[in-house]
C-alpha cells in the first residue's frame, strides 16, 4: 500500500484521487490540503478522503510516504519547500517552478538531500511508453530526429529529450509562433453549446543538438480537439517510427514493417472488463500495463505509474523523473518561447542542475 497527502484540490489533484478510488489495494490518500479550506472539505467529502487545514497537519498525523504538491505554477516553490522542511519526500507538479533562479534554488534542496521528483507523465503513457521501448531496442539504429507534435512546453521537449537520448547538452534553439482559425472544439467542461470559429495558437521550434534534431509542434488547442491529432515522427540509420506504426532493416536489403496493436479487455464479446492490457509492436510486447484490470485512461495509467515509481524513491530508490530534468524541459521551454519572441536563434548554456 503506497500512502501518500496531497497539497492542492484542482483540475489535476482529481486524478490522483480518481487513481485512489480505482486501485484501492495500491494506493491510500491520508490527507487534501487546499487554500480554499471550504472547496478542500468538498472535494475530500467527494472522493472520502480526510481534509485537514495545514500542510503541517496532514504530515504529522497522516504520517503519508510522500506528498503531491498539485498546486499552481507560482504557489509550487513556496509548497515544495515547506515540504522539505518537514523531511517530506516531494512529487512535484509540473513544472517545478517559472523561472531559473526559482528552479537553481529548488535543485539546492537536492544537493542537499532532500527527495523531489517531479510528475511528469507523457514518456509514461502507454502509447508513448511503447514507442520508447521501441526506440531502445535498437531496431531504428542511431536515433537523429525527432519530430513530436503531442504536448505544451516541458512535456513536449521532455519526449524529444528522451526519443533523441539527450541528457544535459546544449542546443541551438530557432521558433516561431503562428495563428489560425479554427472551430472551437471540446475543453475540460465538455462540448461548446454552438458553432464558433476561435484563434488557434501554434508553435514550432528546432532544438538543434548537433548531431540530433529535436522539431517540437504544437497548438494548445489539440489536447481536447477532434480535428487536430497528434503527431510523432522519430528517425534512424535503420529506420523510423511514424505514428502507430514502424519501418526498420533486418538487413541492408530487407525492410520490416509493423504496426502498434492496443489489447483491451471488454470489447466485442469479452467479458474481462474494460481495461488496457498492453501495446504490440509486430509479434513483441513493447509496453504491459503494471494497473491492469483497473478502470484507467492512458494519462491515469501514466499519473499511477509517477505515483508508483515516487514510492520507490522515497523509500531508497532510483530517480524516475528528477528535478533536474525537469528543470531542463522547462528551461528548454522558456528558451523556445524567447526564440520565438525575438525571432533570434538562441543557445543554450549549462545550468547548475546539470552539473550535479
Amino acid at each position: 500500500m503506497i500512502s501518500f497527502g496531497i497539497v492542492g484540490t484542482g483540475w489535476r489533484t482529481e486524478f490522483f484521487l480518481r487513481i485512489t478510488q480505482a486501485c484501492p489495494e495500491r494506493f491510500s490518500v491520508v490527507g487534501l490540503v487546499g487554500r480554499d479550506h471550504a472547496k478542500t472539505e468538498t472535494v475530500a467529502r467527494r472522493f472520502g478522503v480526510p481534509a485537514f487545514s495545514s500542510i503541517e497537519d496532514m504530515v504529522r498525523q497522516g504520517k503519508p510516504l510522500f506528498v503531491v504538491s498539485s498546486v499552481s505554477w507560482d504557489a509550487n516553490p513556496d509548497v515544495i519547500t515547506r515540504l522539505v522542511a518537514l523531511g517530506m519526500p516531494v512529487l512535484s507538479e509540473t513544472p517545478p517552478a517559472t523561472s531559473i533562479a526559482e528552479m537553481d534554488q529548488l535543485c539546492q534542496f537536492v544537493r542537499d538531500g532532500a527527495k523531489i521528483q517531479v510528475a511528469e507523465q507523457y514518456f509514461l503513457q502507454p502509447h508513448h511508453a511503447a514507442r520508447l521501448a521501441f526506440i531502445q531496442s535498437g531496431k531504428l539504429g542511431r536515433v537523429s530526429q525527432a519530430q513530436v507534435s503531442v504536448a505544451h512546453g516541458y512535456h513536449g521537449v521532455s519526449l524529444i529529450r528522451r526519443m533523441l537520448g539527450i541528457g544535459f547538452e546544449n542546443a541551438t534553439i530557432h521558433a516561431n509562433n503562428y495563428k489560425s482559425p479554427i472551430v472551437k472544439g471540446p475543453g475540460r467542461s465538455g462540448l461548446p453549446e454552438s458553432e464558433e470559429i476561435v484563434e488557434s495558437e501554434q508553435t514550432i521550434a528546432h532544438l538543434d543538438f548537433g548531431d540530433r534534431l529535436g522539431v517540437f509542434d504544437f497548438t494548445g488547442r489539440q489536447y481536447f480537439a477532434q480535428i487536430r491529432d497528434p503527431r510523432v515522427l522519430v528517425r534512424g540509420e535503420r529506420g523510423e517510427l511514424a505514428n502507430d506504426s514502424a519501418v526498420y532493416l533486418k538487413d541492408f536489403v530487407t525492410p520490416i514493417r509493423v504496426n502498434f496493436t492496443r489489447h483491451a479487455a471488454g470489447l466485442g464479446g469479452n467479458l474481462e472488463g474494460h481495461y488496457l492490457k498492453g501495446i504490440q509492436a509486430g509479434e513483441d510486447w513493447v509496453y504491459r500495463n503494471p494497473f491492469e484490470p483497473a478502470r484507467l485512461f492512458d494519462d491515469e495509467i501514466a499519473m499511477a505509474d509517477c505515483l508508483f515509481r515516487m514510492a520507490e524513491h522515497a523509500q531508497g530508490g532510483p530517480d524516475f523523473y528528477s528535478l533536474a530534468e525537469a528543470c531542463q524541459d522547462r528551461y528548454l521551454d522558456i528558451v523556445i518561447d524567447q526564440a520565438a519572441e525575438t525571432g533570434q536563434r538562441i543557445t543554450t548554456t549549462t545550468q547548475s542542475w546539470a552539473l550535479n
